[in-house]
């Protein structure tokens, strides 16, 4: 519990309107997007910056841990007090006061709350977007944080990519603001600071603006489905989509049976598009587009997917066995619906993994054939980003096994397929949802010491304070 003096002094540095107290209005803030809940002492909700700065000072002052939260749709316990009651939430969800568009530029300075799909339907009439496409609807902040990466990611690359500059509270004795938000796209004059905040699950300091990078929405697109001949074919046929399509080529989405299979069975309203309804072993996503109109004699980007997919079905050990083209929204609507299918097919124990791009199918074709005799129990319904080497691999376990609630069950399987992405395929065991406490052990694990070590003394120099739910000592 935190005593009323304290309730009454943070009252006062944010207004009623600022502090949640009651313990129904903080569920919202204490549940996580999958699985992970805890219980907060309080939840603050600032507006501005130097809100923010005044709370942290005081929390850090007086001892009080604070765990940042933005969008609260992370999958690793990143964003969620832990179970003890003794922490307090700090969200994000009111720092929506600035949104200044530079057309110019191309950038946008803006406050670190906004939800994503609020930043991009207010840059549509201007023809921009922030290019990072993921299935949830994550605040800036959070994406920052984690540095999310999404299904575009081979064309338009990672947040840490797209972020021009932030501004970030430290959690020490005075609040300190840095001021990071340059909108420069080259500035070297010594180490990029932002960096030091982006991905580090928000326990460095507290990014409350940021400026972003954006892009022209295409104008044009096209998509096919693409099955390749075998798994030892994948990389070939992304290779020759490469070769022949260059910048064009925005996704190359990869999609395993059993996980289509549970799309389709959660999202009645879903058309099964694979002839007879027998959903390949696995199919990939491909999308090509365009950023202007279309213009007088150009081959339109249909006829270009059509005429690259016909060229490498002719080539020597043709690595592509079926495809065809159809419409963006349905196709994507496939892929989209992928997480919540494998979520509503059984208790889910997800990984988000990296590889070198020629390393993934591998991965997948061990996990395969040694899954069944290690765990039996478990089903593999792994999708991914297969253009940029990562997969969600994710792992169903029928809902009335005594293993879906046994923490022991869960740690093993998690031990075991870390161990083979880590040390076998020199892999990673985070991909772009960041650290968290579910990935701690694994971060203590396989993290050199000297590096642990330095990550520890970036974190006294900058919030020497108990923010964040990452030990990084």
């Amino acid at each position: 519990m935190i005593d009323h003096t304290h309730i009454a002094a943070l009252t006062g540095i944010l207004g009623d309107k600022g502090l949640v107290t009651e313990p129904r209005d903080m569920e919202a803030y204490e549940t996580g997007a999958r699985y992970d809940e805890g219980r907060a002492a309080l939840v603050l909700r600032p507006q501005t910056t130097e809100e923010v700065s005044v709370a942290v000072a005081y929390c850090v002052k007086h001892g009080i841990p604070l765990i940042p939260q933005s969008g609260n749709t992370g999958l690793v316990s990143g964003s969620t007090p832990d179970a003890t009651g003794a922490q307090a939430v700090l969200s994000l969800d009111r720092m929506t006061q600035r949104f200044e568009l530079d057309l110019d530029n191309r950038s946008l300075r803006v406050g670190a709350g906004f939800r994503l799909s609020d930043v991009n339907q207010k840059l549509e009439r201007h023809g921009l977007f922030f290019p990072i496409d993921l299935g949830a609807d994550p605040r800036l902040g959070g994406m920052l944080a984690t540095n999310t990466g999404g299904s575009r990611f081979l064309k338009y690359g990672d947040v840490r990519r797209n972020t021009l500059g932030i501004k970030v509270v430290l959690a020490d004795d005075d609040g300190t603001i840095v001021d990071l938000t340059s909108e420069l796209r080259k500035n070297n004059t010594g180490i990029d600071w932002k960096q030091l905040f982006i991905g580090t699950s928000g326990s460095f300091g507290i990014i409350t603006e940021c400026v972003l990078n954006l892009e022209p929405i295409p104008k044009q697109v096209a998509t096919a489905y693409l099955v390749p001949a075998s798994g030892a074919q994948v990389m070939p046929l992304l290779r020759a989509m490469e070769d022949r399509l260059g910048a064009y080529l925005s996704a190359f989405e990869g999609m395993s049976k059993n996980a289509v299979a549970a799309a389709l069975d959660h999202v009645p309203s879903l058309k099964n598009p694979f002839q007879g309804g027998n959903v390949p072993d696995y199919v990939i996503l491909a999308e090509i587009s365009r950023t202007w109109e279309p213009r007088e004699g150009e081959q339109p980007l249909d006829a270009v997917l059509e005429t690259v997919l016909a060229e490498i079905w002719e080539s020597d050990d043709a690595p592509l066995a079926d495809a065809f083209v159809g419409p963006a929204h349905e196709m994507w609507a496939l892929r989209h619906a992928l997480s919540e299918g494998v979520k509503h097919s059984g208790k889910l124990i997800a990984f988000d993994l990296s590889f070198r791009r020629g390393d993934i199918m591998a991965f997948c074709d061990r996990m395969k054939d040694e899954m069944p005799q290690t765990f039996p129990e478990v089903t593999i319904c792994d999708f991914g980003h297969i253009g940029d080497g990562g997969v969600h691999f994710n792992l169903v376990v029928p809902k009335d096994s005594g293993s879906a609630t046994d923490k022991d069950f869960e740690r093993r399987l998690r031990d075991w397929v870390f161990a083979i992405a880590v040390q076998d395929f020199n892999g990673s065991f985070s991909a772009e949802h960041a650290i968290g406490r579910k990935n701690q052990a694994y971060y203590d694990l396989y993290t050199q010491q000297k590096i642990k070590d330095m990550a520890h003394g970036l974190k006294v120099i900058t919030s020497p304070g108990d923010l964040g739910t990452v030990s990084f000592g």
